[in-house]
């Protein structure tokens, strides 16, 4: 049997090559090498992309598990000072895939060697962090073919201590969408303001314009967010901007508000280029849809984990993150879970540091939970 020990090692390795969307060509390396290593008898690999499907054939299988990890870094340089910290200067594992993926080879590294009677799918997704791989991996002919009965996942959550899950049947992350805004006018020197349309003047009205569709066109009972995260526009101090760009994010509780804060959006963007004499683009990026979880099945985990004395379940709250496991749960009954790290860093900070603890608390608890199911 494999120790823990040995996925601790792996979580390290793959912490030191973090690989953003679709560009994770060494972590796909290192993980179809350790797959190599396993025994082959029952194990079928296919490859999509950057991404991983592992088929593990039941003994008798009346249905099939699917399981899914996530696989991709950030655009952040680390900031932890770890002993195996990133190697690749301007990428880092902020959100926790590194200890998603070492948790995924363990679990299925015993059920290689230990096989239940239903068939599992593992699945190793690329560019969760965008531009979004689950929504185009669901798609494949391999998903066709291999398309699980039920699938199930996990998120690190650093504001939980080692040995506490937290869950909740229905909603969990938010829809999200990415937001883009390029505004064009006409630049010139600072000292004659009246020749141009200054973009930076525009794109900080428009900042402020935008807090407004939260405030008054959103129910004060429902939730959204609208940030704008980044602003650029200029070259040099004394002259008009003539180009600005604002980057940011959307974030609602149901499919209908994201609906309707673009229509709002929009609104006033295209009121913006008549006030500011300007042109506007808007570019929506990466989208994903909501994370869901499915109302029976997620009860029946939380009572099967509330029996494991070692595991302290929590009834959490939905989150403003987003997730794109949930395309894969609008067509596939499922839950995602918080699994708690205890970091005094959060998510995508550069200093985040979970404890890797929670390795073998969650490969016990999901080992357990798949031979509970799969029986």
């Amino acid at each position: 049997m494999s120790s823990v020990n040995q996925f601790i090692s792996i979580r390290r390795d793959l912490h030191q090559i973090p690989e953003l969307g679709f560009k994770e060509f060494k972590t796909q390396q290192y993980l179809l090498d350790y797959l190599s290593s396993l025994s082959q008898e029952r194990l079928e690999i296919k490859t999509w992309k950057t991404g991983i499907f592992v088929k593990i054939k039941g003994n008798n299988p009346t249905k099939m598990i699917g399981y899914r990890t996530d696989m991709d870094g950030l655009p952040i340089t680390e900031e932890t000072e770890l002993p195996f910290s990133s190697e690749h200067k301007e990428s880092m594992h902020a959100c926790g895939h590194d200890l998603h993926m070492a948790i995924a080879l363990g679990v299925l590294t015993y059920f290689v060697e230990q096989p239940i009677n239903d068939d599992l799918l593992f699945i190793f997704q690329p560019a969760e962090e965008g531009p979004g791989g689950a929504e185009p991996m669901l798609q494949t002919e391999v998903m066709t073919q291999w398309k699980p009965d039920i699938i199930i996942a996990l998120h690190i959550a650093p504001e939980y201590p080692v040995g506490t899950i937290a869950v909740k049947e229905g909603l969990l992350f938010a829809n999200t969408s990415e937001l883009f805004i390029d505004l064009k006018g006409k630049g010139g020197h600072a000292a004659y303001p009246h020749k141009t349309n200054d973009m930076v003047v525009a794109a900080s009205s428009l900042v402020g314009q935008l807090q407004s569709v939260i405030s008054r066109n959103v129910d004060p009972l429902d939730s959204a967010v609208i940030t704008i995260g980044k602003i650029t526009g200029g070259t040099v101090q004394n002259i008009i901007a003539e180009k600005a760009r604002l980057e940011g994010t959307i974030r609602t509780l149901s499919p209908e508000s994201m609906k309707k804060v673009k229509s709002r959006i929009e609104a006033i963007v295209q009121g913006l280029e008549i006030a500011y004499e300007c042109e506007a683009e808007i570019d929506y990026g990466c989208m994903y849809h909501q994370v869901y979880n499915d109302k029976t099945l997620t009860e029946e985990f939380m009572e099967f984990t509330r029996a494991k004395s070692s595991v302290e379940v929590i009834e959490c709250k939905e989150a403003m993150t987003g997730e794109d496991f949930g395309y894969m749960l609008k067509e596939i009954p499922g839950f995602m879970f918080w699994l708690g790290v205890d970091s005094d860093y959060g998510l995508h900070h550069a200093k985040l540091t979970p404890k890797e603890g929670a390795i073998e608390s969650a490969i016990s608890l999901i080992t357990d939970y798949l031979q509970y199911k799969g029986k």
